[in-house]
């Protein structure tokens, strides 16, 4: 999923996209770009909105669907597409418009575009969804909304990688012959021409955002923290897929993950939970409640109240709002899911010092890790085929020629690192740590540049402004 997979809750008459489009206000003016382009940049370029008939049992029901297209400066446009009764015109427009500046704070060279049929999945077969996907691919087909250089969806929420096996089958039955037809979508089986390294993306990129965030001591100083992740005590609300990989990793790297917060209730461990013992827990049990030596707390929201240095919302949008944000103690506020903070949370929590992750940054993994299967399909090559053995004969021939001039020898697990040549999921990794570490310092040199009473939100919007307009710049504007 590009986005987190968390299910959006909005209300009537809440317009997500105009709420987008004030975060965008509130940062263009900080930028030097002309009305006319920020209003440019601020439009969605295309929306199409579709209705189609499917056979589902005995009846013929007609399915709602959109696609759209928020920005053409870089092509092809990407976006998930998301299965919810739930999607409308206004969100996908909204998720679309966050993807154009997601993709341009993390340097992938996208527009931004989003997909969202309006149905319940739970309730169809697998077979009715397939002729439900089937039929949206081909209506994207006859527009010329979908395509390796023009619109290359992913999975989302109440979608993954079976749908998109059933998107690019149906591109390839009507695109006889194309030879790059594999990468019309991204989020695809490895089998499919999937990368490795995809499914946790999104919460191994969380955890390279924050782990980014920690070692930068002038900034922890400001906050009565120590420099880097080991011991910092951490909070994850939502086990899901992005939830679950981001405190894995927390965990592995020295950090103590004290409290995780599920639908069903919330738990909480001063000195330490095992993350997969709790997840086995939970497949036995049906819960996370009751766990050996955790406190348990009913009410899930009351999980993220509770003392911790890190706090990483990872599953429902507006968890953290102006009902309970003076209550929450994390010094630092990592958004995994898309919009768990409203802008009354982000005023309250912001005046009490914390540092805000925006979640158009920490959650970019997902998208990042898709343009590279996206490279990876056009290039119809594994990653590391071409010199994963090259790498490890020169290793080979540098080690053998230090225990020469030496006379000693490593051991044989120094031996096995050292000679190791990169694998796909190795290279995945070093790309997304990369385009994580250099995202993050992009941002953090707009926040200083741009002085106090700046969030780190804004920032990002604004270096995501600055580098659409200047592709309108370039490309020019004809009459």
């Amino acid at each position: 999923m590009e986005t987190v997979n968390a299910k959006p809750t909005h209300q009537a008459h809440y317009s997500f996209f105009h709420g987008v489009e004030r975060n965008f206000d509130k940062a263009a003016k900080y930028t030097r770009f002309e009305a006319g382009i920020l209003e440019q940049i601020k439009a969605c370029n295309s929306v199409y909105q579709m209705k189609f008939p499917v056979r589902i049992g005995d009846k013929i029901e007609v399915i709602e669907a959109y696609r759209v297209q928020h920005s053409h400066h870089k092509l092809p446009c990407k976006g998930g597409i998301r299965y919810s009764m739930d999607v409308n015109q206004d969100e996908v427009m909204a998720l679309a418009s966050l993807m154009t500046y997601k993709c341009a704070i993390v340097n992938v060279p996208f527009g931004g575009a989003k997909g969202g049929i309006k149905i319940d999945p739970k309730r169809y077969t697998p077979f009715e969804l397939e002729k439900i996907t089937r039929r949206y691919a081909s209506e994207l087909v006859k527009k010329n909304f979908i395509g390796p250089g023009l619109d290359v969806p992913a999975p989302d929420y109440g979608t993954g990688a079976r749908e998109m096996s059933w998107i690019v089958d149906t591109y390839a039955s009507l695109k006889t012959g194309e030879v790059d037809a594999m990468a019309c979508v991204t989020g695809k089986p490895v089998t499919q021409g999937g990368v490795r390294g995809r499914t946790e993306a999104t919460g191994l990129g969380v955890f390279y955002g924050i782990r980014e965030v920690c070692l930068v001591a002038e900034d922890m100083k400001k906050i009565g923290l120590t420099p880097g992740i080991e011991g910092k005590k951490v909070i994850i609300q939502g086990l899901g897929n992005v939830g679950y990989h981001a405190a894995k990793y927390f965990q592995e790297n020295g950090a103590i993950v004290v409290g995780l917060a599920e639908y069903e209730g919330g738990i909480y461990n001063e000195k330490g939970l095992d993350v997969n013992k709790v997840v086995e827990f939970r497949k036995t049990t049906g819960s996370i409640l009751n766990f050996p030596g955790a406190t348990n707390f009913k009410n899930s929201a009351e999980t993220m109240e509770q003392p911790c240095d890190i706090l990483i919302p990872a599953a429902l949008e507006n968890v953290i709002n102006k009902s309970n944000a003076d209550r929450i103690q994390a010094k630092i506020i990592g958004e995994a899911a898309n919009g768990p903070l409203t802008p009354d949370a982000d005023e309250i929590l912001g005046k009490k010092g914390a540092i805000i992750v925006p979640d158009m940054y920490l959650n970019a993994g997902g998208v990042t890790v898709s343009y590279f299967e996206w490279l990876k399909n056009l290039s119809h090559v594994r990653f590391g085929r071409m010199d994963k053995r090259f790498s490890e004969n020169q290793n080979h021939f540098l080690l053998k020629s230090v225990e020469d001039l030496t006379g000693k020898k490593v051991n044989d697990v120094e031996r096995q690192q050292l000679l190791h040549g990169p694998d796909e999921v190795d290279l995945v990794y070093s790309g997304l740590e990369d385009t994580m570490i250099g995202s993050y310092h992009e941002i953090r040199e707009a926040l200083m540049r741009l002085g106090s009473g700046v969030d780190m939100r804004t920032a990002a919007f604004t270096v995501a402004i600055d580098k659409v307009g200047v592709s309108y710049e370039e490309l020019g504007i004809f009459p």
